[in-house]
């Protein structure tokens, strides 16, 4: 009987942890996700197709100088979309600090702290 307490109680803890992420800086251009994916870009065309992108809901990403995509998210339940915090950066080169989370070759970032780098 303990035994089963004790396996039971561990499975609850499991299943309600939450992921931690790994704290970690990504300097790289805020973007629109469909130009990265679609059009191969290595940076925005201009701040003003980035920002038009995402006002029309295509999310913002940053990407890396090597090609990595990060996904900014929250980790607040509802979840809410990050456009809106990223839409003064669109089409700039930033430095996001903050926790990243990796699932199938996916990148995503709950960022802490946001500033353009010159």
């Amino acid at each position: 009987m303990k035994t089963s307490l004790c396996i039971l109680s561990l499975c609850v803890a499991v299943a309600i942890a939450e992921p931690k992420g790994t704290p970690t800086t990504v300097t790289g251009w805020v973007l629109d996700s469909a130009c990265a994916y679609t059009k191969g870009l290595t940076k925005p065309i201009s701040v003003e197709c980035a920002i038009m992108c995402a006002k029309k809901g295509s999310p913002l990403v940053i990407l890396r100088d090597d090609g990595t995509m990060f996904l900014p998210i929250a980790d607040t339940m509802p979840a809410a979309g990050q456009n809106e915090r990223l839409m003064p950066f669109a089409g700039k080169r930033v430095k996001a600090s903050g926790r990243v989370f990796t699932r199938n070759g996916s990148q995503a970032i709950v960022i802490d702290k946001l500033e353009e780098v010159k």
